[in-house]
């Protein structure tokens, strides 16, 4: 696609600090903090109600502020909107396309807004539309329609570009397609925040992650850090039957107290992977006639962070705001 955006800004690309917004009686956003670097993919995760939705629309210009700072390249977007908006790019989970247009059509007509934009058809080809692209946008799937309004995002080469959900609908091919745009954009200086329910997205394309729990940043890092903070000596295996947790203990020699299983199906051993254990495991479903069918040691997956801690900042408000 070639050089898609960059930004001169000195210091982050997107900085927030102490961000606050009320809905009533309702505290929504809660003191959020975080800066996102140039050129990087920050992944802004939460359950629904967690503040994401309003966090982003405040640092697109859409929403104001009850309290803190928001600054995107620079800039205020809630004073400087109209120069902002020549800069970043926006993708929106669903609407915002004409839908008795077609693909090409409103790729064209978003490009005339801006001076150097992307040729349409350059996008419409890398995003797998070309078979598509004169077809009106309301005869399109679910993920087609997505694909048409991440290109909307990129016509006008953004600095910074916010992609809400951007592979909900898509099958996997066009997942994979919309991963790879994804690192290119950051490659070519493009700063990128997504929100994203699917964790495994958030782990492959971000650099950084902040997880929003009851309206603030209930944890913050690189993937890899999150994963791991914390997850001591555990084992973490599935099979492919049902095993008695009391046998296992005891065909692994730890006290009954350190495995549970998991309403997931999984099995959790609270000690270290050294050969003996998963020697002994291994014997123990051959005796079994089990198959593991899946093992990690000494790391926590994403979900497991994210689901403890929710769980840790309790449930969040209900707003109209944030469904």
């Amino acid at each position: 696609m070639g050089r898609v955006g960059t930004t001169t800004v000195d210091g982050p690309a997107i900085a927030v600090d102490g961000l606050v917004k009320h809905y009533g009686p309702v505290r929504a956003v809660d003191g959020v903090s975080f800066a996102v670097r140039p050129g990087e993919v920050f992944g802004l995760l939460g359950p629904n109600g967690a503040g994401k939705t309003t966090t982003v629309e405040i640092l697109e210009g859409y929403r104001r502020p009850d309290g803190g700072t928001v600054r995107v390249l620079g800039l205020d977007p809630s004073r400087d909107g109209r120069r902002l908006r020549a800069r970043i790019g926006v993708m929106l989970q669903e609407g915002g396309l004409a839908p008795g247009l077609t693909p090409t059509e409103q790729l064209r007509c978003l490009a005339a807004f801006y001076e150097t934009p992307h040729d349409p058809d350059v996008l419409i080809d890398r995003l797998g539309l070309r078979g598509r692209a004169r077809v009106p946008i309301r005869r399109l799937s679910g993920g087609e329609a997505q694909r048409v309004s991440l290109a909307c995002a990129l016509v006008g080469r953004p600095a910074v570009a916010f992609l809400d959900e951007p592979t909900a609908g898509m099958d996997p091919h066009a997942r994979l397609t919309t991963w790879e745009l994804v690192r290119d954009l950051a490659a070519s200086g493009t700063t990128v925040l997504l929100t994203t329910h699917a964790m495994d997205e958030a782990e492959q394309l971000c650099d950084r992650i902040a997880i929003l729990a009851g309206g603030h940043v209930a944890a913050i890092g690189a993937p890899g850090e999150l994963t791991r903070a914390g997850a001591g000596e555990e084992v973490v295996f599935a099979a492919s039957g049902p095993l008695d947790v009391a046998e296992l203990a005891a065909a692994l020699g730890v006290d009954v107290a350190r495995v549970a299983r998991t309403r997931t199906g999984e099995y959790r051993v609270r000690a270290a992977a050294d050969p003996a254990l998963v020697a002994a495991l291994a014997l123990h479903l051959r005796d079994r006639g089990a198959t593991l069918t899946e093992f990690r040691a000494g790391r926590r997956s994403l979900q497991d962070v994210f689901l403890r801690v929710t769980a840790e900042a309790g449930p969040a408000p209900a707003t109209a705001d944030e469904p």
